[in-house]
């Protein structure tokens, strides 16, 4: 059972930003033929919005385990869990953090969980991960 789920997605101008490689596509392409010039642009433009919504990461707590992108983290080796929001999480990613630290931090979310990690055998003493909504998050893993 997800007890919270969030995905990381960009925000709308980067989308907008995206937009470029359409006449950055037309430049190189046109003088060869226009045709291709047009299709190639076209395919380029959608094939980058494609990526940048396979590329955003899933935060996901649940009753077994706790998921940041790709990794996963059992519920029973989680120890403290901590919300930052505005210069605290700036602090939390800059000065404060471990060089231990396991991240998934996307700059257009301002911000972070730290997640204690509680085992012996693993080096990482935490994780820091961006998220819109910590405190939610904070609340979901202490259910």
């Amino acid at each position: 059972m997800t007890l919270y789920r969030e995905r990381l997605w960009a925000p709308p101008g980067l989308y907008l930003a995206t937009a470029l490689v359409i006449p950055a596509s037309l430049l190189v392409f046109l003088p060869i033929n226009a045709t291709t010039g047009v299709v190639v642009a076209a395919c380029m433009e959608a094939a980058v919005l494609v990526l940048l919504w396979l590329l955003a990461p899933v935060i996901e707590v649940t009753e077994t385990e706790f998921r940041a992108g790709r990794a996963h983290l059992p519920r029973n080796l989680v120890g403290e869990v901590a919300a930052f929001t505005g210069a605290e999480a700036t602090t939390q990613r800059g000065p404060k953090l471990d060089a231990r630290a396991w991240t998934l931090f996307r700059g257009y979310v301002r911000g972070v969980v730290r997640v204690e990690v509680r085992d012996d055998a693993d080096p990482t003493p935490y994780w820091l991960v961006s998220a819109r909504h910590p405190q939610k998050i904070v609340e979901a893993l202490r259910s």
